[in-house]
């Protein structure tokens, strides 16, 4: 391996065992709680005075805005653009957010700050998907901070791969500035955010995506050529699932950042596999001569349907399975939701105890005799199959079905 994959997985591994033991999250937390509270409280004003423009279009346009960028939007929005033939563009955007996901979720759950408070403030939850955003903390805005990193980014890949000049530069930072403006103003308008945590998303967003516009080229190429990938990337999104911060409350930040985890996994794992077979450079583009839209079309008929019953299956399976192997190593485990028959238990206190401890069990001796919840594997698992099926199996079905 590598030395500089071995020094990422060792700092990651110490900082998951220096945050636990000088209990680093509950430390940072005291700090910053309270001040961010207190900006909450005297931000209410402030969108009390926004919301008093009210209006049936503007809610309805900012509800759509916000949906526009959400997460389950890029979910959808992402496999039809591999299967465009701009693999390139969608497997950084990909990577970064889930990269995003990861930074802003994590700071929500360690700060664990309140969103404002309705009443007074009017929340406007239009949809299934703000509903679940309005169990989260609110600072910074998710909505935000993915806003400025994924317009920021897709602005940078056009300008980088098409006519510059500056006219075009100009219309492009515009639209990418009122597009953000928007979703910032929109959050303080349906009383999902304060101004406090729009300003936190969009300045980590920023950070981000400096950051990544530095690095990204050095992660194409090692998903490209790179040794140990999927090894590498399997014991990385393993140590994410660990070096992630408690919350004060269960929220539900840490499933959407274990499903783009997975789904990080199965992009590399599935691009580091088949790059020279379907996502090298010279693969046609959607509505050139050898691939038109009608074909695209055809694409899309085959692939949706695919990616749907392999999540389905790998869902089913990874129920299964890991169960069995968690029992098997002797690790204890429980499930808030998706194994009915070990909610609440505690098999910890398994089978084999009091016995002779096999050899599997005395190599997972040293895991902490608590009970870990198996829904963050099965979702993990069930995430990584849909992610590798849109690069690796559906691709594969077109080329079988001349599409």
């Amino acid at each position: 391996m590598p030395f500089w994959q071995t020094l990422i997985l060792s700092s990651m591994f110490g900082w998951v065992l220096a945050s636990s033991a000088f209990d680093l999250t509950r430390r940072v937390r005291s700090l910053t709680q309270p001040w961010v509270s207190r900006r909450v409280i005297v931000d209410t004003p402030s969108i009390l005075r926004l919301q008093r423009i009210q209006h049936r279009f503007f809610d309805n346009m900012f509800s759509v805005l916000s949906c526009v960028v959400s997460v389950p939007f890029y979910t959808g929005f992402l496999p039809l653009l591999f299967w465009s033939g701009h693999s390139k563009l969608a497997r950084q955007m990909t990577l970064l957010m889930a990269f995003c996901d990861y930074i802003g979720n994590s700071i929500k759950d360690m700060v664990s700050a309140p969103r404002p408070s309705s009443p007074p403030v009017r929340r406007v939850t239009a949809t299934k998907d703000e509903k679940e955003n309005a169990m989260e903390y609110g600072l910074p805005s998710s909505h935000a901070l993915n806003t400025v990193c994924l317009s920021g980014y897709l602005l940078h890949y056009v300008l980088t791969h098409g006519v510059q000049n500056g006219v075009m530069v100009a219309v492009g930072f515009a639209l990418v500035f009122t597009l953000v403006m928007l979703i910032g103003i929109g959050r303080i308008y349906l009383g999902m955010h304060s101004l406090i945590d729009v300003a936190a998303g969009i300045s980590f967003g920023l950070v981000i995506l400096a950051f990544w516009l530095t690095i990204h080229g050095y992660v194409d190429d090692f998903i490209i050529s790179g040794q140990n990938v999927t090894s590498f990337w399997a014991s990385l999104s393993f140590l994410l699932c660990f070096a992630y911060p408690t919350p004060e409350f269960p929220t539900p930040s840490f499933e959407y950042h274990t499903a783009f985890n997975g789904v990080a996994f199965g992009i590399v794992s599935g691009i580091q596999q088949t790059y020279f077979h379907f996502h090298h450079e010279g693969i046609p583009h959607i509505f050139s001569p050898q691939l038109p839209l009608l074909v695209f079309l055809g694409r899309m008929l085959v692939g949706i349907p695919t990616i749907l019953v392999v999540k389905f299956c790998s869902k089913a399976i990874a129920k299964w399975l890991l169960p069995v192997m968690c029992n098997t190593l002797g690790i204890p485990i429980v499930s808030s939701w998706y194994v009915p028959a070990l909610r609440g238990s505690d098999s910890g206190k398994s089978k084999s105890d009091g016995k002779q401890l096999g050899y599997l069990q005395k190599v997972t001796a040293f895991f902490p005799r608590k009970a870990y919840d198996v829904d963050t594997g099965i979702r993990f698992l069930q995430y990584a199959g849909l992610a590798w099926s849109v690069v690796d199996l559906v691709p594969s079905l077109f080329s079988h079905l001349n599409l």
